[in-house]
């Protein structure tokens, strides 16, 4: 059934039975409308290109066809949603909600370099500092602003200096606006930053940091918005369903990765998340992305082995 939202309409499936397995996934993707006139679908030497096939509409297809190949689909459930890209804002609690329902989750993102399985995820977000100073003529009486710029570039220097890349945090101004025209002092800039964590610690750390910067020069207000939105994923979430993919497919690797889904939120809740179980392939978000069209079929078995191993224990 579709689950309308403000964020566009989820897809909430289910064959009945006491709620066992949660399928997860999501039908957004970050390419602009027309994207798909200009770089069409196509399956060509064994790779599916073209936008969203890894990222992750191929893994959708996986999930699918793995289920229907189940003859009892009983206690199973399907979710895909319309925001994750942006941050699941208006799923997360409906994730949340059918995840501590299931009691396991099986993700279906793409799957890491090699194809592995994702077995933890850092915490990620997004923080928006801006600055307000005051305009003035740059070259009548550039004293008597207060330059939003030349504040901006003291606070980036200050939040890069947050990331700790030794335990896995990373802190990286991505955006930059600033000023009018040539001639006036800039009244107004903003930073946007990425930040990554593997801890709860250290999410929190970086969020305390970013209440607490301060302006260097005088007269400039500083306001901040964001948080580390969706917490760590710890290994410890998937452990036990890892090592039951890898008694269905032997060999298979598992990955710890610093890109976020929404198996992040249903982790950190204790409930027991195995991830990237979609596509094998590459170049998410890229024109190159990829997926391996001989690695389908294995994927799709391997999803619905899970399932029937979570419904049995």
């Amino acid at each position: 059934m579709l689950v309308e939202s403000a964020g566009g309409p989820h897809i909430h499936w289910s064959d009945g039975g006491t709620p066992r397995v949660l399928v997860l996934g999501h039908h957004d993707t970050v390419f602009p409308l027309g994207t798909l006139a200009r770089r069409p679908f196509l399956v060509e030497d064994g790779r599916a290109t073209g936008p969203r096939v890894f990222d992750m509409l191929g893994g959708l297809v996986q999930a699918i066809h793995g289920l229907a190949a189940l003859e009892d689909r009983s206690g199973v459930e399907i979710l895909v949603t319309a925001d994750e890209e942006v941050g699941s804002p208006f799923s997360r609690a409906l994730i949340e909600e059918r995840a501590l329902a299931c009691g396991a989750v099986l993700v279906a993102e793409g799957a890491a370099d090699g194809g592995a399985v994702k077995t933890g995820r850092k915490g990620c977000g997004t923080f928006e500092v801006s600055v307000a100073g005051r305009a003035s003529h740059a070259g009548l009486e550039p004293d008597a602003g207060v330059n939003a710029l030349v504040e901006a570039a003291h606070q980036v220097l200050d939040i890069a200096a947050l990331a700790r890349p030794e335990i896995g945090t990373t802190v990286t101004p991505t955006v930059a606006s600033a000023g009018t025209l040539d001639n006036v002092v800039p009244a107004r800039a903003t930073v946007v930053v990425d930040v990554r964590v593997e801890s709860a610690a250290e999410k929190e750390r970086v969020e305390s940091a970013f209440a607490a910067l301060t302006p260097h020069l005088d007269e400039a207000v500083i306001t901040v918005e964001g948080s580390v939105g969706r917490p760590p994923m710890p290994e410890s979430a998937a452990a036990g369903l890892f090592a039951v993919a890898r008694q269905l497919l032997p060999g298979l690797e598992g990955r710890a990765v610093g890109g976020g889904s929404d198996g992040n939120f249903t982790a950190a809740l204790g409930v027991p998340t195995l991830d990237g179980l979609g596509a094998v392939g590459g170049g998410a978000h890229a024109d190159h992305e990829y997926l391996l069209v001989g690695s389908m079929a294995e994927r799709a078995r391997l999803l619905a082995g899970l399932v029937d191993a979570i419904r049995s224990a």
